[in-house]
């Protein structure tokens, strides 16, 4: 009895001192695997690729932007003031015209016809005035010799007075006549641009026509007309209108094509919209500006010299404030904080916070933190 308990003293001892030996070894194992392990240096952070672009110094116009429509300056509907046959048209559809050049002539004939009867009426009736006025002087002697009474004479008289009248009834009507026949020649009001031709010689036209046989715009100059929201009325009532530069650009984008001035502000603001309209007249020589065409129309408030400017997407904006990313020359990146006047134009203007010359990230800030690295993938 007393050597079995001793027999399973001696193997439980062994399996002890077993398993303590498991025990260190498995913790040498251990302590070897973290030092092994915090002796391998970290990995390099990946670069972030971005867009960068430079901070410049220059001259920066503040500027109200809105959509305007090219109007002519004037526009004329031609129409027959006599009627009659379409007998030639003097021009091509889309010519330039000139004021006074011919456009149409309708046939003359009748009324031709009609003034040589009223100047041979008027013949007529100067001669029977002429006899009148005698007859009337020759009862004036008789009258004072008593050879005719009063009452006679009176009625010469009348009978001269008549024909006086009949007379310059029938001037004013060869003067009528005349004009209808002057009427026949059909010549351009204004210098412009001719339209669509709607109707063509041999076709009878007449007074009162429902379409006009062309329509003649007037488009060097022209106006292009806006509006603007009137919160802006007071800074442009006090800088003035004539001395208020305009320019147009295409509605799309790009390069102004055209250079004008303000020369109209409407007497009210439309209550709908908390608009004022305004139009500005342009030169339009190189007819770069076309009647009914819509066009991005800026006007130019004031110049800012000499400020410093970043792209409008540079800047972000955080729990402290706005702050852009400046580049470093190792490629690191700063994030700066900085002070915004206003943008224009897809620029910002910046009074303080990054000078002229430094690089900022215009895109990709969301991957940055201030130990970053950058990799820029191109420049604007």
């Amino acid at each position: 009895m007393n050597a079995e308990c001793r027999m399973q003293n001696a193997e439980l001892k062994s399996g002890v001192q077993s398993h303590s030996a498991f025990c260190i070894l498995h913790s040498a194992f251990v302590v070897i695997l973290l030092v092994s392990c915090g002796t391998k240096q970290k990995p390099a952070e990946d670069t972030v690729p971005v867009t960068v672009a430079v901070a410049q110094q220059k001259d920066v116009p503040l500027q109200i932007r809105a959509i305007g429509s090219v109007q002519p300056l004037s526009t004329v509907s031609v129409r027959a003031q006599v009627g009659g046959e379409l007998t030639r048209v003097w021009f091509h559809e889309g010519d330039d015209v000139r004021r006074g050049q011919p456009l149409f002539s309708i046939d003359p004939r009748p009324y031709q016809a009609a003034l040589a009867q009223a100047q041979a009426n008027l013949a007529r009736d100067e001669a029977q005035l002429r006899n009148a006025q005698s007859e009337a002087a020759r009862y004036g002697d008789l009258v004072k010799k008593d050879y005719v009474t009063k009452e006679e004479y009176e009625k010469m008289t009348s009978g001269a007075e008549a024909a006086r009248a009949v007379v310059a009834a029938d001037r004013a009507a060869v003067e009528n006549a005349r004009l209808q026949v002057a009427y026949c020649d059909i010549r351009s009001p204004i210098d412009g641009r001719t339209g669509s031709l709607m109707v063509h010689a041999g076709n009878l036209v007449h007074v009162g026509d429902a379409n006009p046989l062309v329509v003649i715009n007037q488009i060097a100059p022209v106006y292009v007309q806006f509006a603007i929201p009137e919160s802006q009325l007071g800074s442009l009532r006090a800088r003035g209108i004539a001395n208020v530069p305009v320019t147009a650009m295409p509605q799309g984008g790009g390069a102004p094509i055209a250079a004008g001035r303000l020369s109209f502000l409407d007497n009210t603001v439309d209550r709908t919209t908390g608009t004022i309209t305004l139009k500005a007249l342009f030169d339009n020589q190189g007819r770069a500006l076309w009647p009914g065409e819509f066009v991005t129309v800026a006007v130019t408030m004031e110049n800012r010299p000499n400020v410093v400017v970043v792209p409008s997407q540079a800047v972000q904006v955080g729990q402290r404030g706005q702050y852009v990313y400046v580049v470093k020359q190792d490629r690191s990146v700063e994030m700066r904080p900085v002070r915004v006047a206003e943008a224009v134009n897809q620029l910002t203007i910046v009074e303080s916070g990054v000078a002229p010359g430094e690089t900022v990230v215009t895109d990709g800030q969301l991957r940055l933190t201030p130990k970053s690295k950058v990799e820029v993938k191109n420049a604007i």
